[in-house]
């Protein structure tokens, strides 16, 4: 077989998988509603299953309802028959997918389904099978060409087409937002620049507080000992007033032989930038490149004068945040 005969074959293959998910589309009913009304109001587990192709394309469902806040597990279709039947409780909702839905495997796990009554969803093709007569709620897969007319190719493309769209669909119903995905995928690129400052934020006696009486030779300390760069001076009211940076330090130092003397607040930038802890770290970020500092103190929305964190250029990028 000669080159051009593979891109031939390729594009074959992916227009049989086009008209197979055209076909999907066209048969989307009120069952489906169904499906992501039941499974939005689930209170235990998503137990998906499938045999063969179809018990993968079970997993990656599976896995991307967990990943949007609705728990849930794949199981194997032959070992369930072996005791993995005990993993599935009277609360849980069983989504089984078969193309055939005569699938043997498949048969010992409906008849649990349905002496237990645990609701099931049927992922089938075929109107007189077992499956989708014992289903309660029946998502209909259009009868397809398979690539190639031997593997599961178009059928396993429209049933994970499907399994997305369930997904998808449970995410607007349960208002899941990128905050909530953040929570599920902290380690993720999406998770790192979904992180708010109070993830980063430096606090407690992390910071480098000062009062606004104290002289220049104690900040120093405090600025050497807490090695941020920074100081946060306060009132006595512990409001914060202002802020020293350590290029401001050695900037007054030049030009004054008594800085030591001097007292925070005559040296101090007064009514520092200020950010809430709710913000995007890439947005604090933004905020330090665009006025040139690596520093910004962090607020909580109630009280914008007292300052409960800082955070810093360094945790930001260590975060892998850009």
């Amino acid at each position: 077989m000669n080159k051009k005969k593979f891109i031939s074959t390729a594009k074959d293959v992916i227009n049989l998988e086009i008209k197979a998910l055209q076909s999907l589309k066209k048969q989307i009913n009120n069952s489906f509603n169904k499906a992501v009304l039941q499974i939005s109001k689930c209170q235990s587990k998503v137990v998906l299953c499938g045999v063969g192709k179809s018990g993968i394309i079970a997993s990656k469902i599976a896995a991307t309802f967990s990943s949007i806040g609705t728990p849930s597990f794949s199981l194997s279709a032959g070992d369930s028959s072996h005791g993995d039947l005990g993993s599935i409780s009277k609360k849980d909702i069983l989504i089984l997918l078969s193309y055939s839905g005569q699938t043997e495997e498949l048969k010992n796990i409906i008849k649990y389904a349905n002496r237990n009554k645990i609701l099931l969803i049927g992922i089938v093709s075929n109107k007189d099978s077992i499956l989708y007569k014992a289903s309660d709620i029946k998502l209909l897969i259009p009868k397809i060409r398979e690539a190639g007319g031997i593997i599961p190719t178009s059928s396993t493309t429209a049933q994970l087409a499907l399994g997305d769209a369930l997904a998808i669909s449970l995410m607007y119903q349960k208002k899941f937002n990128k905050i909530d995905f953040k929570k599920f995928h902290p380690s993720g690129s999406l998770g790192a620049q979904l992180k708010t400052v109070e993830d980063l934020m430096i606090v407690g006696n992390q910071i480098p507080f000062v009062n606004d009486n104290i002289k220049m030779n104690k900040a120093i300390n405090i600025i050497s000992k807490k090695k941020l760069g920074v100081l946060i001076v306060r009132n006595k009211k512990n409001k914060t007033v202002g802020i020293i940076t350590d290029g401001q330090i050695r900037r007054k130092n030049e030009n004054s032989s008594n800085l030591h003397l001097k007292l925070t607040k005559e040296i101090m930038t007064k009514n520092p930038i200020s950010v809430d802890k709710s913000i995007l770290a890439v947005k604090a970020l933004s905020i330090m490149n665009s006025k040139k500092i690596t520093s910004l103190c962090v607020h909580d929305v109630k009280n914008k004068d007292r300052t409960i964190g800082v955070v810093h250029i360094h945790n930001i990028l260590q975060a892998n945040i850009s």
